[in-house]
């Protein structure tokens, strides 16, 4: 699927490539809680969440989104690297349980320089090494993968929970999950179609709305079901009423207003002066706690990202 140029720009950022279309990363926070015991916020809000053993992982590298503040490397971001990100033919496809075992060898062998180093607590690496649960969420979109379901009970043979970070535009794959995965994140990037067709930049018509067909679909899944809005200040953070609205409609257990990051390839696509303050994000938060009658229950400064709940 990959040539040796984006094989090797992926590899420079990194990641450990699984097969033909999968991928592995430690993640920052599996690295802060490894030498600083720092938890990221999946571990103080989403228990049973050990950052230390959250294994970071994508099925697919690919999506049918380009979205401009996501600082994944898409297809097309640099001269030269282009790949084919969708649709791959099943002759094409590794099987689920592979692509697991391997991406648990891969991360094994990233995590292996913490190894006595100082400050790394023995007993925390030697539980690093054996995950607890797997997030599909690194790069790509993960329903893209024909396997997603067989991809969960692969995990589920292996212990693990699953946490799958979707962008929603594959609602009949979502809607035949079986089964699903134990916390679903289904990104909503905007209040209304036309701010969705300038932010996520879509490779696929209709995506705007599939997402409505997947945030009406959400209140019958029988799972942990969080909506996530990645807030870029003068682009989609506005319009409180348009997004409670929506969020009013899904009913998730749990929305995460999170600002956007200047970080990765986002840098070439936005400026910096479109990352919001916490206090921006803290206080959009608030105005739909008011509008959605949705608890405002913690907020995590590092990253920028404020947790409401249902009553």
């Amino acid at each position: 699927m990959l040539e040796r140029k984006v094989k090797d720009a992926f590899l420079r950022q990194q990641y450990r490539l699984i097969g033909r279309h999968s991928a592995v990363k430690i993640c920052h926070w599996t690295k802060e809680s490894l030498k600083h015991n720092r938890v990221c916020y999946k571990e103080l809000w989403y228990p049973p969440v050990q950052s230390h053993r959250c294994m970071e992982m994508t099925p697919f590298i690919g999506c049918n989104l380009h979205c401009s503040f996501c600082w994944r490397l898409h297809s097309g971001d640099r001269p030269g690297l282009t790949w084919k990100e969708f649709p791959l033919g099943r002759e094409e496809l590794d099987e689920p349980g592979l692509i697991i075992d391997e991406a648990i060898k891969a991360r094994k062998k990233l995590l292996s320089g913490f190894k006595g180093r100082l400050g790394v607590d023995r007993g925390k690496f030697v539980e690093a090494v054996k995950p607890t649960m797997m997030t599909m969420s690194l790069t790509g979109e993960p329903t893209l993968y024909p396997m997603i379901s067989e991809l969960v009970s692969e995990a589920k043979k292996r212990r693990m929970i699953t946490f799958l970070v979707t962008n929603g535009t594959l609602p009949e794959v979502i809607g035949e999950m079986t089964p699903l995965p134990f916390q679903l994140y289904v990104t909503v990037p905007a209040s209304n179609k036309k701010t969705y067709l300038e932010i996520t930049r879509p490779l696929i018509r209709g995506g705007w709305e599939k997402l409505m067909e997947t945030l009406e679909l959400l209140p019958s899944l029988n799972t942990r079901k969080v909506i996530r809005l990645t807030l870029v200040r003068d682009i989609n953070l506005l319009d409180p009423e348009g997004y409670a609205k929506l969020i009013l409609k899904a009913e998730p257990d749990f929305v995460e207003p999170k600002g956007f990051m200047w970080v990765g390839e986002a840098r070439n696509r936005l400026p910096r002066e479109c990352m919001p303050s916490h206090e921006e994000i803290k206080e959009f938060s608030e105005k739909l706690a008011e509008l959605t009658g949705y608890d405002l229950k913690r907020e995590f400064i590092p990253s920028r990202a404020v947790l409401l709940a249902k009553k």
